[in-house]
């Protein structure tokens, strides 16, 4: 049985530790092997189910105990040669080890053991969404550091619990249009005369092309704006400055936009949109399936960021309102209904840890519930959503611990969880993501397909 633990917690680390044989049960979702010695669990990075090892603790507490891989004594079938010659070291990636059906099982066990734990419903294992397991990343920021002893400049991702660079000339898990830059832009950035004060750089890949977005932290000479426009001429990038966390400046390029459900949405490259496109359909695909649309429904949509959800809810229900707390993409939103001429579609710019019962959405009704929040879930919510009785409620999130937590608040209320899936979000990561359908009293449950 997995079970979690946080790295913040204090613990206790042994000196002088003995080296312990250990044969490793399954996984936990961070990837880690799990075995157990005197009825402890001791959590071991780098080992999978079945495989012997010899393991030496490095911290103990009373319940849990964490170890160092040795010595592997043994190999499982499922061991796979990591893709990614930085793996180990960078902290990206955490399971590049472990083959693709094990890392997805595992995952998708402990979301249902998590459930099943916090809410005493056992939900039925169903497919993972998933798509290709490298490729796959359409955003990541990669840090800038220049050492001057060796006078260069290094990027790349931060190693595995600390903050310095490893450099990065490739990352298979990036989209190949943003891994291919990885060697060109090092170069271009390193012969600019601000090399020496720069702190990070974006790359995002938009349906129309990639983006790239450059934290400097002095200001740039005409010669470096030059040499910039010169990479993104050859490369076709789209390239913004940001001289500061809240200024962007777009240097040259196009506007950005993604497609969902045959939609276009533009959007600022600082927006948030889904890392995985390929899941990102899928899982948009599976929402409205799930909540049945029909054309005489009102739709609630909470969390909506710039309209992932709302605009294709919109092309099926009467009215679909969207709720979210940050301003720029409650304006992305508005704009990119009226680009696609959906007039039944509106935005709403609120806190919701807040209390919603004084929002202008509040006092309206809806038939359906859709929603998609941040880890820390949606606890200011759960209350207002069972009072608004709909029919069917959507839940997406990016934390187990506070799904189950806020699944709790609609079951006591009478829903019942209907349908559960692990959505594969992030390959190789630790990161569990799901989505959850509830349905109001007797009304008909989806079928699975």
């Amino acid at each position: 049985m997995a079970q979690f633990y946080s790295p913040k917690r204090r613990v206790t680390t042994r000196q002088n530790s003995p080296v312990l044989t250990l044969t490793v049960d399954n996984l936990d979702p961070f990837g880690q092997g799990v075995a157990h010695h005197n009825g402890k669990a001791i959590f071991v990075p780098g080992v999978l189910p079945g495989e012997q090892a010899e393991v030496q603790l490095t911290e103990e507490k009373n319940k849990f105990a964490k170890g160092r891989l040795k010595r592997l004594l043994s190999r499982s079938p499922q061991r796979v040669e990591p893709r990614c010659p930085h793996f180990g070291v960078c902290g990206g990636c955490q399971q590049q080890h472990a083959a693709e059906s094990l890392q997805q099982q595992s995952k998708a066990a402990a979301l249902v053991r998590m459930i099943a734990r916090e809410t005493g419903v056992t939900p039925q294992q169903e497919p993972v969404i998933a798509g290709p397991q490298y490729g796959y990343r359409r955003r990541a920021r990669l840090g800038l550091l220049w050492q001057p002893k060796q006078q260069r400049l290094v990027m790349g991702f931060r190693q595995a619990a600390s903050s310095d660079l490893v450099p990065v000339t490739q990352c298979p898990v990036l989209h190949p249009e943003l891994e291919q830059l990885l060697t060109p832009l090092r170069a271009c950035l390193s012969a600019l005369q601000v090399a020496r004060r720069l702190g990070h750089v974006e790359l995002v890949l938009a349906d129309n092309g990639p983006i790239l977005v450059l934290r400097h932290l002095d200001a740039l000479k005409e010669d470096d704006r030059q040499a910039l426009q010169a990479f993104a001429r050859t490369k076709n990038v789209t390239i913004y400055l940001a001289p500061d966390s809240d200024s962007l400046e777009k240097l040259c390029g196009e506007t950005p936009y993604y497609q969902v459900d045959g939609l276009r949405l533009d959007f600022s490259p600082r927006d948030f949109i889904q890392v995985n496109d390929h899941v990102n359909q899928q899982m948009v695909a599976q929402a409205l399936e799930w909540l049945s649309i029909q054309p005489n429904d009102r739709v609630l949509d909470l969390f909506c960021g710039m309209g992932n959800f709302t605009l294709p809810l919109a092309r099926r229900a009467a009215a679909v309102v969207g709720i979210e707390g940050v301003a720029t993409l409650v304006a992305n939103g508005q704009y990119n209904a009226h680009k696609n001429r959906l007039n039944n579609a509106s935005f709403f710019h609120e806190n919701l840890e807040e209390d919603v019962e004084q929002q202008p959405w509040a006092a309206q009704g809806f038939d359906k519930v859709m929603l998609d929040p941040a880890r820390a879930g949606a606890a200011g919510v759960m209350s207002h959503i069972v009072k608004l009785a709909p029919e069917r409620v959507v839940y997406v999130s990016c934390n187990p611990t506070t799904l189950a937590r806020d699944s709790k608040v609609l079951l006591s209320a009478g829903y019942r969880l209907a349908r559960v899936r692990m959505l594969d979000m992030f390959p190789h990561t630790g990161h569990l993501e799901s989505m959850a359908l509830f349905i109001n009293g007797s009304a008909p449950e989806v079928a699975a397909k």
